[in-house]
């Protein structure tokens, strides 16, 4: 929801570099993979993490409706 500070891309690269090509990792976002490079203000640390997320990913893209919309809207009725 807001850009990350160098600490904090920072910090996500070290857990992300650690985790590459030995475990797992789940990350679930509502902004589209397109959009990250915003967040992440230097393009090197972009790269990099992006790099050790995407490659060799499994990526389930949802469609349709917000289900919080979808709740509200059977409330008001």
């Amino acid at each position: 929801m807001e850009k990350l500070s160098a600490r904090q891309a920072n910090d996500l690269l070290d857990v992300m570099e650690e985790r590459y090509q030995n475990t797992s990792t789940i990350i679930a976002s509502q902004l589209p993979v397109t959009e990250w490079y915003k967040l992440i203000s230097n393009p090197t640390v972009a790269d990099a993490l992006l790099d050790r997320l995407l490659h060799n990913s499994h990526r389930i893209e949802l469609a349709g409706e917000s289900m919080r919309k979808l709740d509200q809207s059977d409330h008001l009725r």
